[in-house]
């Protein structure tokens, strides 16, 4: 499918971003033309007028746990280990492999209407997860949850070497649920396969200010300090939330490139504190902005998450300064690519995937147009959303989903899930 984009604002390369105005070619899913327009031999399939909208890069959903939406407004207003001992980890349960699948396309489906072109997910059932995807043609990095109770180091080796060489849309990294569920024996054990593999570890890390404390009380060191003693991030890695995070912990991301994951509505929703942002950014440590699942949040919109990330930097410095919108915008697409290991689609450029989206600027909240990075984080929404395209094909487009299945077979399927594991 080859298609070509005009009279369309491009957003380019951050984090100082500019916005130019021509054409973007796609040419099955590469991009191979950005910029005024020319004289070309090329056939399109398709040929989409922006209507002078915006062009930009996909927004990358770094940290997720896509099948949980059956658990969407199901254990609200709980604190966080309550939320997970009384009511998730008894419902999850619960679940099938099946039921993965079709949970996991109930949130691609949400993705596509949030501008999400690829997420990092960390669940139960790597196999029908990547089945989902495919299926869908959406992007998926998933990431291993080991814990004490369920995946394995050698479920972990499996999935690093089979789903690596799987499919286009489809990559794998070692992972494991968070210090505190899993026992030092098999925290050495991947830190065994990490480094027999060359490769990046992640992790839930420093979420709560008691696993936090929890930890030290362990090990007499913090989670970074710990999981680093042990060799985990020789390669690097990343971790998700990172709020309780002291100047060590940072330096140790800092020396070993590993990337911070924020989360600041599930942390807002579950209480769990204000992760240092500005203090990561002055450090150079990538950052990247993640949903978290569907249970937690509860919606899976980066727009929001945006928001978030830059209005509660602020509240926390008390500087109305810190943590710009350019940052922010950065984080949510190149950087969630960086921490992603995605890098051949964080960016607008000839050469890169076509992983695009256009957002409406035709919208009472994108006028007037002063200054467009900051209309997207400050006042952008969903409704912006005028076409999501992942690895060169149109996925949703003018609330039209594309992607082989109707909608509300889904939804249908969802609730059937849901309630058998409510009855059950």
């Amino acid at each position: 499918m080859n298609t070509r984009f005009f009279n369309v604002k491009i957003l380019t390369k951050g984090p100082k971003f500019e916005v130019l105005e021509g054409e973007v070619w796609v040419e099955g899913n590469r991009i191979t033309h950005v910029g005024k327009p020319k004289e070309n031999a090329i056939v399109f399939d398709q040929e989409i007028d922006g209507r002078g909208n915006l062009l930009m890069p996909g927004f990358k959903n770094a940290h997720t746990h896509s099948a949980m939406t059956f658990l969407r407004s199901y254990a609200d207003d709980l604190p966080l280990l309550d939320w997970l001992n009384r009511q998730v980890f008894p419902m999850e349960a619960k679940l099938t492999p099946d039921d993965i699948y079709e949970l996991s396309k109930l949130a691609i489906l949400e993705y596509l209407t949030s501008g999400i072109t690829s997420n990092f997910d960390m669940y139960l059932t790597p196999d029908t997860i990547a089945q989902a995807s495919v299926e869908m043609g959406f992007r998926t990095v998933m990431v291993g949850g080991v814990n004490d109770f369920s995946q394995s180091v050698k479920d972990l080796e499996k999935w690093y070497k089979q789903y690596n060489h799987f499919h286009e849309l489809i990559r794998f990294e070692l992972g494991f649920h968070a210090e505190y569920t899993t026992s030092e024996k098999l925290l050495r054990e991947i830190s065994e396969l990490a480094n027999e593999c060359q490769a990046p570890v992640y992790t839930h890390m420093a979420e709560t200010d008691d696993e936090t404390k929890g930890c030290v009380e362990r090990h007499g060191k913090t989670p970074a300090a710990y999981l680093d003693s042990l060799g985990m991030f020789n390669y690097g890695g990343g971790g998700y939330h990172c709020v309780w995070m002291n100047n060590e912990d940072l330096e140790i991301f800092r020396q070993r490139g590993m990337s911070v994951v924020t989360n600041p509505g599930s942390n807002t929703k579950l209480a769990s504190g204000i992760a240092p942002i500005q203090k990561m950014i002055d450090m150079g440590i990538n950052v990247a902005i993640g949903t978290d699942g569907p249970a937690s949040n509860n919606c899976l919109d980066m727009f929001r998450e945006m928001f978030l990330t830059t209005g509660l930097a602020k509240l926390r410095e008390k500087d109305a300064s810190c943590v710009d919108a350019d940052q922010v915008l950065f984080m949510a697409t190149a950087g969630g690519a960086k921490a992603m290991g995605l890098p051949e689609c964080d960016t607008i450029a000839e050469g890169k995937i076509a992983d695009l989206i256009l957002i409406d600027l035709h919208q009472p909240n994108m006028q007037p147009i002063h200054n467009l990075t900051k209309n997207l984080v400050y006042s952008g929404s969903k409704q912006n959303i005028a076409l999501t395209m992942v690895n060169g094909k149109v996925l949703y487009r003018g609330g039209e989903f594309f992607v082989g299945e109707d909608p509300e077979k889904i939804y249908e399927k969802a609730n059937q899930i849901a309630r058998r594991c409510r009855q059950s």
